[in-house]
């Protein structure tokens, strides 16, 4: 990474800050007001780092100049309206803690002081241990290579593109994911790729989405009136996932669609109790745009939470009439509906421009055909509905122990064979993929939550069911969101087919519905101290003395045990995971670059290098590519990049967009071909020579 760039670098970390400040709420009793301030900041932050692609790629500008003058200009305001907003504050009625000193000297002592001070053993452990988790976590990211098997096909070879052809048009490109897959995460992993130059700080991305996630759904506990453990054991039960602690160090985008998704969330529940205001409003388009922009599923559960917020909206409308009227008044109504509209208006704004290209390129706004019509479900009768969700919760519940896994699917097959469904009809499984898979072992694409996940459907049925007791003070609130992330559930299950590494397409809704479990522990733990801390007397009246005090105790102490396994398996998942670990084979201490990007097909690396020193000694500079649709790409940009960084002129021979003609194999210097030989030697011009191993292998016009 270059000296110049690294301040660049830091821009959106010292924009995120700067905004902190600038939009930290006004308005009196708002819950966790510091949280809700980084939640605007990082929304802004991350709607502005798209509009700047797609507004420099429309200009054909997306270069380090560029760029840099756009972030300089960004900080610049960020800087201004900070500055806007401390004045302000300090000519209002919180002088005396408007400054920066004041402000900082606030923030430690809540952080010390205000908790952990007066934390008890208990939240100190969950505290410590997320943190050390996170810790840990950033430490992987910055020692691992990209290595995610679909950031080698089409994640980061889509971002490559873009840099070597100066704008976001559409490409000639065997592999349809690399534009027709919402290129929201992408887009900021460009910022990166052009600041540095290389992919250093890739991991990073994901990992900061974490840090949002986690802040994002503690806020969504408090404000069901969730205390401080309660938040704490969110953050708890979501950090130690083996899914999140996985994502969090790679390249994939599920926790940056997941970390949107549950900033859509936290700004509904604010409209349960107050009027949205225009930053509201902002804040919540934006979070609807960049979900749509980085994964469209995730809208599943946005939805559902933006019709509780507008019925909330409704509500709070009715409230506000006169006593003596019984219907909503118009302007309420239309207040609601414009708000509405706005929200819209900004997630339209942010996702609008792709999808306009989308539709432009293929003759809808959601791609073509194959790929319409390959993740989402085809049939839609309600045994079909039955026989996904079921194997979709069999392989995210999936444990190590095998025989219940061979009972559990042997019982779903049984039930799709009752109600006529074949389980491995392609219209409701993805591919040619089998159902059951093995999902328990820490793979990142692959592992279950069968804690996190249990969990959550045990406390989503007691909010439903008996909010009261685990938010006296929100039951209404609470029942309210508990339905909306249940709908998001069924819609996922209703809309995406089952397949093998299904458990990160969900991961978004397991975010969301993770302050259902953190509520539901809390109130079990809350229960337990309140039976001891009475009299003998009166714990077990009604239910019978002195047995009924002592369920108490023990459901508390299967919850700590719990606890305790959900620790455990986000350190093993930390330590052991793959393709990213501490310890062992392939560990981050001790893999080489490049063992460490091939760690998914080890066998691949020497082949990869041997085609790319052949190309290079042949001294070629247009090189096409043959491949599939799910082969490697990536590796061509690092191996054939100039010692300058200009990236190599790559063409590709086989085009899956009709308008998009693949390149004429006689107008290359050289071809590479990646999985299968017959296919490569179709396209070779005469009097070419082709050298293929088992996975890879190059062409050459043969030497005079």
């Amino acid at each position: 990474m270059s000296a110049a760039g690294f301040p660049l670098v830091l821009a959106p970390i010292a924009a995120v800050a700067l905004l902190s400040v600038a939009m930290r709420p006004r308005a009196v009793g708002v819950t966790a007001p510091r949280r809700l301030a980084v939640i605007r900041a990082a929304l802004a932050t991350g709607a502005f780092a798209v509009l700047t692609v797609e507004v420099l790629g429309a200009l054909g500008l997306l270069t380090v100049p560029a760029f840099a003058v756009a972030w300089l200009l960004f900080l610049a305001g960020s800087a201004t309206a900070a500055g806007w907003r401390r004045r302000l504050d300090a000519a209002g009625r919180d002088a005396a803690t408007a400054g920066w000193r004041a402000a900082l000297t606030d923030f430690w002592r809540t952080a010390t002081r205000g908790f952990w001070r007066t934390a008890t053993r208990g939240e100190r452990l969950l505290a410590g241990t997320v943190g050390g988790l996170l810790l840990v976590e950033l430490l992987i990211a910055l020692l691992a290579t990209p290595n995610n098997f679909d950031s080698q096909t089409y994640h980061l070879p889509k971002v490559e593109r873009w840099v070597a052809q100066g704008d976001l048009s559409f490409w000639a490109t065997a592999i349809h994911r690399q534009v027709t897959i919402p290129p929201g995460a992408e887009y900021l992993l460009l910022h990166l790729r052009l600041f540095t130059g290389g992919d250093a700080l890739y991991n990073l991305v994901q990992w900061a989405a974490g840090i949002g996630c986690l802040l994002a759904v503690s806020r969504v506990t408090a404000q069901l009136h969730g205390g401080r453990r309660a938040q704490l054991l969110t953050v708890f039960v979501l950090a130690t996932t083996p899914m999140v602690t996985l994502q969090a160090t790679s390249t994939q985008t599920d926790l940056v669609c997941a970390a949107w998704v549950a900033c859509a969330a936290t700004l509904a529940l604010d409209g349960l109790r107050r009027r949205a205001a225009v930053a509201d409003l902002l804040a919540l388009g934006a979070a609807t745009g960049l979900t749509a922009l980085t994964k469209t599923s995730g809208l599943l559960a946005v939805g559902p939470l933006l019709v509780l917020w507008g019925l909330a909206q409704l509500r709070l409308a009715y409230a506000d009439r006169p006593a003596a009227g019984r219907r909503i008044p118009l302007a309420g109504l239309a207040r609601t509906v414009g708000a509405s509209a706005l929200i819209l208006l900004v997630a339209a704004t942010v996702v609008g421009p792709f999808l306009a290209r989308v539709n432009a390129e293929f003759g809808h706004p959601l791609g073509p055909p194959r790929l319409r019509e390959s993740v989402p479900m085809e049939r839609h009768d309600p045994p079909s509905v039955l026989v996904n969700a079921l194997r979709i919760g069999h392989t995210a519940l999936d444990t190590p122990l095998a025989p219940l896994r061979e009972v559990t699917a042997d019982a779903i097959l049984g039930v799709a064979g009752l109600l006529g469904v074949d389980p491995q009809d392609r219209a409701i499984t993805f591919g040619q993929e089998t159902f059951p898979e093995p999902s328990w072992f820490p793979d990142e694409d692959r592992v279950a939550f069968p804690l996190a996940g249990a969990l959550v459907l045990i406390a989503a049925v007691a909010a439903v069911r008996r909010p009261g007791r685990l938010s006296p003070d929100a039951a209404g609130a609470l029942r309210g969101y508990a339905l909306a992330v249940t709908i998001a559930v069924l819609l996922h299950t209703v809309m995406i087919k089952w397949q093998p590494w299904g458990n990160r397409l969900v991961l978004y809704a397991l975010a969301v519905s993770v302050p259902l479990a953190g509520l539901w522990l809390d109130a079990l733990f809350r229960r337990a101290t309140d039976g001891a801390a009475r009299p003998a007397s009166s714990a077990g009246r009604g239910t019978g003395g002195v047995p009924g005090r002592g369920r108490r105790p023990v459901a508390a102490t299967l919850a700590a045990a719990v606890l305790a396994a959900c620790a455990l398996a986000g350190v093993l998942a930390v330590s052991y995971g793959f393709p990213r670990r501490l310890v062992g084979e392939g560990s981050v201490f001790t893999a080489t670059e490049w063992e460490s990007r091939f760690l998914r097909r080890p066998q691949w690396a020497e082949e990869y290098h041997w085609a790319a020193d052949a190309v290079r000694t042949a001294e070629a500079r247009r090189i096409g590519l043959s491949q599939r649709n799910d082969d490697w790409e990536y590796p061509w940009w690092l191996l054939l990049r100039d010692a300058d960084g200009r990236p190599p002129e790559l063409l590709a021979l086989q085009s899956v967009l009709d308008d998009r003609p693949a390149a004429d194999p006689a107008s290359v210097d050289a071809i590479l071909c990646v999985g299968s030989r017959a296919l490569c030697a179709d396209l070779l011009p005469a009097g070419w020579q082709l050298e293929f191993r088992s996975y890879v292998g190059y062409a050459l016009p043969a030497v005079p």
